[in-house]
């Protein structure tokens, strides 16, 4: 008796099981979508650094980076994240550019093309809750306000959090489940998975270190006025 023969992925994604229907391939090429990124994000970071300098030249240099980075962070979050918040259940089919962005993306975690639950509730957060936060926090940088390390120190815990949450449902499917969600090319593991999203741990946790360290400055320095008043 003959055996049938599996019948072939109907998308590039893994696991080759995972149900992904009506996929279409991406019309823009990996260059081209990866020149558009570049040019936009370019363009954001150029118009938020000529901007702040225009209106608050008094600024640091650590201050407009850190307002650019908070920015660009926003930025990402309500609107790439956004597109994907609202779409998500025809990324497949998609051919505009974020579609087709996040078609190339989710080569490297395939849980984007599938609505996976935690995928979908994470970037809804990140939408809804944390890409607001990191444009509010750049635009205490810009107003030197106090709140400013609270703040920060918010938006940066959950970056860190989201990440390793993130890291560790993934891997934890691969190696426990044996449920890989990333194509066995190194290129989509290493640089799209982990190095895109690596950034938002290593970035985050400076600008974490940076508030934790203000906001002890500043207590020591409430405490010892309060300690030389009720020494008078």
């Amino acid at each position: 008796m003959a055996t049938m023969s599996p019948e072939p992925a109907l998308h590039p994604y893994y696991p080759l099981d995972a149900p992904i229907h009506g996929y279409v391939a991406n019309e823009a090429s990996l260059l081209s979508l990866l020149t558009a990124a570049s040019v936009g994000a370019a363009a954001l970071l150029g118009a938020t650094l000529g901007l702040v300098s225009l209106l608050r030249p008094s600024l640091t240099r650590a201050d407009r980076i850190a307002i650019m980075w908070f920015v660009l962070s926003g930025s990402l979050h309500c609107f790439f994240e956004g597109y994907f918040m609202i779409h998500h259940d025809r990324m497949a089919s998609a051919q505009d550019f974020f579609g087709q962005m996040w078609k190339e993306y989710a080569l490297s975690d395939s849980r984007y093309m599938t609505s996976d639950t935690l995928v979908l509730c994470m970037e809804t957060m990140t939408v809804v809750l944390w890409g607001p936060l990191c444009l509010l926090v750049a635009y205490l940088i810009f107003a030197q306000s106090s709140l400013r390390h609270p703040f920060q120190l918010t938006a940066c815990m959950t970056h860190l959090y989201g990440d390793s949450l993130y890291y560790a449902t993934s891997l934890y499917d691969h190696y426990v489940h044996d449920r890989p969600y990333s194509r066995p090319e190194p290129y989509y593991f290493w640089i799209y998975y982990f190095l895109m999203n690596f950034i938002w741990i290593v970035v985050p946790l400076y600008y974490f270190v940076q508030s934790m360290r203000a906001s002890a400055k500043a207590f020591k320095s409430f405490e010892e006025t309060s300690a030389q008043r009720k020494s008078r």
